[in-house]
């Protein structure tokens, strides 16, 4: 059977949205993290398993990857989209915040842990250039992986996320230095680092000023067209424009995404932005994992397993010790410094690229890269489950000094959320604002974003028909949920959405007539409120007071036929039906 090069995208395809499609459900339905999953299947679909067996058994050439090159940009590119996911989350004014733990326990743990491995490594005879190429490459964590599991705004997350963007903005410096330590490198590293200083420096303040300017007019465009496709258009071009443009002068591409997520992050439309491209690196960063797993190879593994045994652990050993010690020192609780040590213990991705420099310089021998190669691969297989460890550990450490761990909940708390902001949403929050009740609005017009904001409004932009959206919004921890938008379908299907998600969240939701008002309560809405009862209502109470009626009773019967008219819809709604239902205001619905 002759095999069809053409087609080798196409079965590199079929391998890596099958691992996604398939696979990881599978791991995700036994609570195995998917990041195992997507490692252990490039060890299976490799060149060093499956991949190997191609010329006896030509078919598995369409459910392999025999060339693990073919596949690396993608692999690259979930990692520049996942530093500028990463800058969405933050702000210009929390990063400068941050810049004393950045450049202070970041750049302590970084040199420390690189110092201790590569003295280590002396005294067992690696010469003293490729102790320390081995020691800074080691001391390196993973980005690509300990964010996704710590997240940003945990203790843990803030503290591992100010580490490793240092670990980050460093690795340029130190491939230059890797290159002025080779033996016939006579200065070339040392001018050529002081060179990407300069012209680094000049990119950077090029695109801080252009991205101020353009990125606001740029997103408004795009926003104002309704078109998703033209919204991931242009997040992509941000993303890719960033990159370049640094990659161009001699930094990292990941400088330009982190730069470039930071910059969108200040505009309206981060939310959106984060929302549209949280799929595409979720693929992506799945890419990378499988040519991770791709480097093991199971035989060398099975060899020298003593050997990776002992690496493995006195890696992690020395990482985890010095980042909880830095950590305890400058003030930290120990259950997070405990837990951040352990995440952290694990080499990185920007391992791989740290021991390819070092060997390009000669100070490793390619024999050695290939063991700490494996080293490093084992090491990302085995983060998640480090994770798992350093939280029991956490928890052990608090209950023993009798710590207690503060809510996230209570820290993140942002009141009541109101999606849609027309007339009815806009009166709510000015009712909200009047009693001095927290708020913020989601709104998937522009314009009218920006005439509420500069009206003082807290309201950002957001298409809350997309699930991903909605998603975001983290209503785990509002204290409700008004629904103002004039779509009922999308109000219903967003009511249910958010019932089986938070179900003692109160949801407030504006319907058009009694019959949608009915399917909202069955949806799950704790108020449906009809625009025709109310209007009715309305013209009632007018009426009654220009007829001489008084105030006072007037007000009493318009509540006492709203609360009729509401048990009618209920009632229709099949609510009272079922004796074992009730549904209490604010609460969840429990059985008798």
């Amino acid at each position: 059977m002759a095999l069809d090069l053409q087609n080798s995208g196409l079965s590199d395809a079929l391998v890596i949205l099958g691992a996604a499609g398939l696979v990881i459900p599978a791991f995700a339905r036994f609570r195995i993290s998917p990041v195992i999953g997507f490692i252990l299947v490039g060890i299976l679909v490799g060149p060093n398993a499956l991949g190997s067996m191609i010329g006896q058994v030509p078919w598995l050439y369409y459910v392999s990857i025999s060339d693990p090159e073919a596949i690396a940009p993608f692999a690259e590119f979930g990692i520049i989209l996942l530093l500028f996911s990463i800058g969405l989350e933050l702000s210009l004014k929390r990063l400068w915040a941050m810049r004393g733990m950045v450049f202070g326990i970041g750049a302590a743990e970084l040199l420390i842990s690189g110092l201790v491995i590569g003295l280590a490594l002396h005294l067992l005879g690696q010469p003293w250039g490729g102790a320390i190429g081995l020691g800074l490459a080691l001391a390196l964590s993973s980005t690509a992986l300990v964010l996704p599991i710590a997240g940003m705004t945990s203790p843990v997350g803030r503290v591992a996320f100010a580490m490793l963007l240092f670990e980050d903005v460093a690795l340029v410096p130190i491939i230059f230095m890797l290159g002025a330590l080779a033996p016939t490198a006579a200065g070339e590293g040392l001018r050529g680092l002081s060179e990407v200083a300069i012209a680094g420096g000049i990119t950077v303040v090029i695109l801080y000023l252009g991205g101020r300017f353009i990125l606001p007019r740029l997103f408004a465009q795009a926003a104002r067209t309704k078109s998703p496709e033209l919204f991931l258009a242009a997040s992509l071009l941000v993303v890719i424009v960033g990159s370049v443009a640094t990659a161009a002068a001699g930094l990292s591409p990941i400088v330009g995404a982190l730069l470039a997520g930071l910059l969108v992050a200040e505009t309206e439309y981060h939310g959106e932005v984060e929302a549209i491209i949280s799929p595409f690196k979720g693929l992506a960063l799945g890419v990378f994992l499988i040519s991770v797993g791709m480097q093991l190879d199971l035989r060398m593994v099975a060899r020298y397993w003593p050997e990776l045994l002992a690496a493995i652990a006195g890696v992690m050993l020395v990482k985890a010790v010095v980042t909880t010690l830095l950590l305890r020192v400058s003030g930290a609780r120990a259950g997070t410094s405990a837990e951040t040590g352990v995440l952290m213990a694990s080499p990185s991705e920007t391992t791989l690229i740290v021991l390819t420099a070092a060997t390009a310089a000669g100070l490793i021998q390619p024999s050695t890269a290939t063991f700490w190669t494996t080293v490093t691969a084992i090491g990302l297989t085995i983060t998640p489950l480090l994770a798992k460890a350093g939280r029991l550990m956490a928890r052990q450490i608090e209950r023993q000094m009798g710590e207690e761990a503060v809510p996230a909940a209570l820290a993140d708390e942002q009141g009541t959320v109101i999606i849609g902001f027309g007339r009815v949403g806009r009166t709510v929050a000015d009712m909200l604002r009047a009693h001095e009740k927290p708020y913020i609005a989601i709104e998937a017009d522009i314009d009218v974003v920006n005439a509420a904001r500069i009206e003082g409004y807290n309201v950002r932009f957001g298409d809350v028909a997309r699930s991903d959206m909605v998603d975001r919004l983290d209503l785990g921890h509002a204290q409700a949920l008004i629904i103002t938008m004039d779509d009922p379908v999308l109000s219903i299907r967003l009511t249910r959405r958010v019932r089986g998600w938070v179900p003692a969240l109160p949801i407030i939701v504006r319907a058009r007539d009694a019959n949608h008002a009915a399917a909202l309560y069955r949806a799950g809405a704790t108020d449906a409120v009809p625009e025709t009862l109310e209007s009715s209502l309305q013209l009632s109470e007018a009426v009654l007071v220009d007829l001489g009626v008084a105030v006072g009773p007037v007000i009493a019967s318009i509540h006492e036929k709203r609360d009729e008219m509401r048990k009618e819809i209920k009632l229709a709604a099949g609510l009272d039906r079922d004796p074992r239902i009730r549904r209490v205001r604010g609460e969840r619905a429990v059985e008798n």
